[in-house]
């Protein structure tokens, strides 16, 4: 197996972040800024979530979420088909980054890839992404950041939202386990539309984990102190 900790990474072992002292730890996969991952790690900072962000993969070597990631001084790779050129060795490098932190719960906070069969399999039902409407409207292929506020606007919705949803093998199918619902605003642009949703995102996430790490709502991959 291609060792993926040959490259840019900080050798931090799990649950010893300075700062951090809860027990559910979370991994993150990201593309781009990485803002639903900050607003994440900012309530773990804060006490108001009962989590450990151990560590951060993005495909993106220039993403912002390694940039923050390297600024909480949480461990971070990046790991795509340049560091690792099949997709069955890509596979197996991302689930070896989470299973070496001993990550429970694996969140996509805007990564734009699907994630390999081998990494599925090993977190089945441990692995949240945040969809910025209210599945099932406006979720598969192609329905992401403003691809999905402009097909809102142009089926003159009423109102839209954020789902915090199970992860499988299809895009936007797995089980929702909570939404929160955004009005949408008769001068709205995409753009606007866009930003307002984004706060409820940074919310909502925080709030389902929050949950998830008191027993208050389930998921089959996750038990609380296992």
């Amino acid at each position: 197996m291609t060792n993926p900790f040959e490259r840019d990474n900080l050798f931090l072992p799990a649950g010893h972040i300075v700062g951090y002292q809860r027990d559910m730890n979370l991994g993150f996969l990201a593309s781009h800024n990485g803002s639903n991952m900050q607003a994440i790690v900012n309530a773990c900072k804060a006490g108001t979530l009962s989590a450990v962000p151990v560590v951060v993969i993005s495909n993106n070597s220039d993403s912002g979420a390694l940039v923050r990631a390297r600024q909480e001084s949480i461990p971070c790779y990046c790991l795509n088909s340049k560091t690792h050129a099949s997709p069955e060795s890509l596979d197996e490098a991302i689930l070896e980054a989470l299973l070496r932190y001993s990550v429970d719960i694996v969140i996509l906070a805007g990564y734009m890839k699907k994630l390999g069969p081998k990494t599925l399999r090993r977190f089945s039902g441990a692995v949240l992404n945040v969809h910025p409407a209210l599945l099932p409207k406006f979720g598969g292929r192609g329905m992401y950041g403003i691809h999905v506020h402009e097909a809102v606007l142009a089926a003159t919705e009423k109102e839209t939202g954020v789902s915090i949803h199970l992860v499988d093998e299809e895009y936007d199918r797995g089980p929702v386990i909570a939404q929160t619902r955004v009005p949408v605003m008769p001068d709205d642009t995409p753009e606007t539309l866009a930003a307002r949703v984004l706060v409820q995102e940074h919310v909502l996430f925080s709030a389902v984990l929050q949950k998830i790490a008191k027993g208050e709502i389930t998921i089959p991959g996750y038990s609380p102190g296992k």
